[in-house]
């Protein structure tokens, strides 16, 4: 049994009552915030959503899966994993989606799918954090948040290849 979760909640609440604290007041503050940022969050989430929608729905993401192909195969990365690494950087659902599509083109032991899943685990919704994250604290990022984002994201693709050649090839 799993209680982890309980024993910490016990020990906010003791941690709160020896400092007698308001416990409620706390909670209630706290909510107040978050509901209140939640709200701010939304008009950069429907832009996000809907240029996602748009990106995948032009076409451009094929036609940029059809341009990287062959750079990616002559580096050794399996071309049924190059729409993930078009579509990871901009969608968690969409890339959850094209990793379905791997999975069910391909055997679930090849080196594809071992390459799709590490890079599921390995690399991250750069554009979409970069929005949020920055919508929440009211900044425009820099050129250096960018590049050095997706050095990280071509990073982590390029490695798991590598990790799934080096452990299940």
């Amino acid at each position: 049994m799993n209680i982890a979760v309980p024993v910490f909640i016990a020990a906010v609440f003791a941690a709160a009552l020896i400092k007698k604290a308001d416990i409620t007041s706390a909670f209630c503050e706290g909510a107040r915030e978050s509901l209140i940022a939640s709200f701010e969050l939304f008009p950069i989430l429907i832009l996000l959503i809907t240029a996602i929608g748009m990106f995948s729905a032009s076409g451009l993401s094929d036609k940029l899966t059809e341009l990287v192909t062959p750079l990616a195969q002559k580096a050794g990365f399996p071309p049924e994993c190059t729409p993930l690494m078009i579509i990871r950087p901009i969608s968690g659902s969409g890339s959850l989606a094209v990793l379905d599509r791997i999975l069910t083109d391909v055997q679930p032991d090849s080196f594809a799918a071992h390459t799709a899943c590490i890079m599921m685990g390995s690399t991250e919704t750069t554009l979409y954090m970069i929005s949020v994250c920055y919508s929440a604290v009211k900044k425009k990022p820099h050129n250096e948040v960018f590049i050095s984002s997706f050095a990280a994201d071509i990073t982590g693709f390029i490695m798991a290849s590598v990790f799934a050649g080096m452990f299940f090839r």
